[in-house]
C-alpha cells in the first residue's frame, strides 16, 4: 500500500484499500501465473529495446523475480539493476552483485538515480494516486536517450472472463468477473488505465512513443490465475452480496475442470525514449558491442531499435514487435500487436508498487 492507503494489488485484505491477500502461498501462486501469461511479452519488448552488457536498468515495483533476473543476466556484471518493490525481501533469488533492492515510494522520494538506460514499470501505475507525477519520475531517472517500458491492464476495454458466453457457466464466470472489477473500482482502481499511457508519455515529454496489446485465451496460466484471485476475494465478494458461497464453490470447480476458456483483460504495453541533444546522441556513437539507447552501433552490428547501424538490424525480437525503428516515420513492424491480446484486471496480476525508502 502507498502513503494515501490506496490498493497494491499484491497487498493483503483490509478496509483501508487492500483486496488481495499477500499471505507467501497465494503470492507465489500469483507470481507463478503472472510470469507465465506476461514475461514472453515483457521480455519481446525489453529484447526490442536492445536491452544489453552494461546497461542501467531501474525495475519499478519488481513484485517477482523473473524480470529482475532477466535484466540482471542481460546487462552482465558491467551492468546494473535496481529493483524497487513494498516488500523486497521477496527478491533475494534475485540478488546479484550488480543488483540493488530498494523500498521506494513511486511518487513521494526522488528517483533512485538518474541516469538509467532504461525503466521499466508493470502493473505499478494503475493504482497510483498521482500517475502523472509518477510517470515524471521515471522520466527524470532516465539519461537522455534512455528508455521507458510501462505495462499496465484495461479490463474496461475487455471485461469478460469468458468471451465465449455459450453457457451458465460462462454466464457464472462473467458474473463474478464483474463483481471483481466493481471491488476494484471501489478501491479507487483506474480500469481505463491502460489505454491512457501513450498519451501520458508523450505529455511527460517522451518521443518515439509506441504502443501494443496482448492478451492471452485458454492458457493453462489464465485458470491457475483465476482461481487464486477468486480464493483471495471470495469473502468480500460475498460480503459485498456479489456472489454467495455456493456460485464460488461451483465456479472454482468450473475452473479446475478446464472447461472454461479463459482470458484477462488486455496489458497495453507503451514504450517511449527520453529526448536526447545531438551532441549528446554524437557521444553515443560506440566502437562496438551494444549501442546505448539512442546510439548507433557501428557499421554491420547490432543496435538499439531506434537507429540501427547501416544496413543492420535491431536487436533480437525486432521480428514481429512493435519496434522503435528509427526510419522516416518511425513506426514498428506492420499490424504488431504483440500476440492475440494480453492482460488481466490489476488484482489479477499481483503489481507491485514501491513504497518507503529502506534499502535491503
Amino acid at each position: 500500500m502507498d502513503k494515501s492507503g490506496n490498493w497494491d494489488d499484491r497487498g493483503m485484505t483490509r478496509t483501508d484499500g487492500y483486496l488481495l491477500d499477500n499471505r507467501p502461498t497465494e503470492a507465489a501462486e500469483h507470481f507463478s501465473a503472472f510470469a507465465a501469461l506476461f514475461d514472453p511479452t515483457t521480455f519481446r519488448h525489453l529484447e526490442a529495446l536492445g536491452v544489453g552488457s552494461g546497461w542501467r536498468c531501474w525495475e519499478v515495483g519488481a513484485g517477482g523475480t523473473s524480470v529482475v533476473s532477466w535484466l540482471a543476466k542481460k546487462v552482465g556484471p558491467t551492468g546494473r539493476v535496481v529493483a524497487t518493490d513494498t516488500d523486497p525481501a521477496r527478491l533475494a533469488p534475485a540478488t546479484r552483485p550488480h543488483v540493488r533492492l530498494l523500498v521506494h515510494d513511486l511518487c513521494g522520494q526522488e528517483p533512485p538515480g538518474d541516469d538509467f538506460d532504461l525503466v521499466h514499470a508493470r502493473l505499478a501505475l494503475v493504482h497510483v494516486p498521482d500517475r502523472e507525477r509518477a510517470l515524471r519520475s521515471m522520466v527524470k531517472a532516465l539519461r537522455p536517450g534512455g528508455r521507458l517500458l510501462v505495462e499496465d491492464a484495461d479490463p474496461a476495454l475487455q471485461p469478460l472472463l469468458c468471451p465465449d458466453e455459450y453457457g451458465p457457466e460462462q454466464q457464472l464466470a462473467n458474473r463474478l468477473r464483474q463483481g471483481f472489477r466493481r471491488l476494484l473500482a471501489e478501491r479507487g482502481t483506474d480500469l481505463p488505465c491502460g489505454r491512457t499511457l501513450p498519451r501520458l508519455l508523450r505529455e511527460a515529454g517522451l518521443t518515439r512513443v509506441q504502443a501494443d496489446a496482448y492478451f492471452p485465451l485458454a492458457s493453462p496460466a489464465c485458470a491457475a490465475l483465476e482461481s487464486v484471485t477468486i480464493r483471495q476475494i471470495r469473502d468480500q465478494l460475498v460480503t459485498a452480496g456479489l456472489a454467495t458461497d455456493q456460485d464460488i464453490e461451483r465456479h472454482l470447480a468450473n475452473v479446475t475442470s478446464g472447461a472454461l476458456d479463459l482470458t484477462t483483460a488486455p496489458m497495453i504495453s507503451a514504450w517511449g525514449r527520453k529526448a536526447v541533444e545531438a551532441v549528446e546522441a554524437g557521444e553515443d556513437r560506440g566502437g562496438g558491442g551494444t549501442a546505448r539507447p539512442g546510439g548507433v552501433s557501428p557499421a554491420g552490428g547490432v543496435g538499439s531499435p531506434d537507429v540501427g547501424s547501416a544496413g543492420g538490424v535491431g536487436s533480437p525480437g525486432d521480428v514481429g514487435s512493435a519496434v522503435d525503428v528509427g526510419s522516416p516515420g518511425d513506426v514498428g513492424s506492420p499490424g504488431d500487436v504483440g500476440s492475440a491480446g494480453d492482460v488481466g484486471s490489476p488484482g489479477e496480476f499481483g503489481s507491485s508498487r514501491d513504497v518507503s525508502s529502506t534499502e535491503t
